[in-house]
């Protein structure tokens, strides 16, 4: 992989860590700054709905900050784009496509399928 690819992904990487980074700080800020002393049930039980809903969002996108970070950590010490499992290049358009995989297509595939076969 040249250096332009390697630095267009952490640019990118960079900025969706940021932006993630920044939604959390808000829903932080945004649940301690609520106090509900609604007296009406239905608009307590809607407030709780909303926020249950937006940590279930948070939730995810904590994953994908791990994943990130992971990610950039692979930049750094020169693995980017080399398949975990079988040591393969993983195609730039895959990486482009979902810049935190860790595997190439034909191994993900294999491990989707043994996933299923084992459910």
């Amino acid at each position: 992989m040249t250096k332009e690819e390697l630095d267009f992904f952490k640019t990118l990487l960079t900025a969706q860590l940021s932006e993630l980074l920044g939604l959390a700080n808000n829903t932080i800020s945004s649940l301690l700054d609520v106090l509900d002393n609604s007296p009406d049930p239905l608009d307590r039980a809607t407030m709780e709905s909303e926020r249950s809903s937006m940590l279930r969002i948070r939730d995810r996108e904590s994953k994908l900050i791990f994943k990130i970070i992971r990610t950039l950590e692979r930049i750094e010490d020169g693995t980017f784009g080399i398949c975990e499992i079988c040591e393969e290049e993983i195609h730039i358009e895959r990486l482009k496509a979902r810049p935190v995989t860790s595997h190439c297509i034909e191994c993900k595939t294999k491990m989707e399928v043994e996933e299923r076969a084992y459910r």
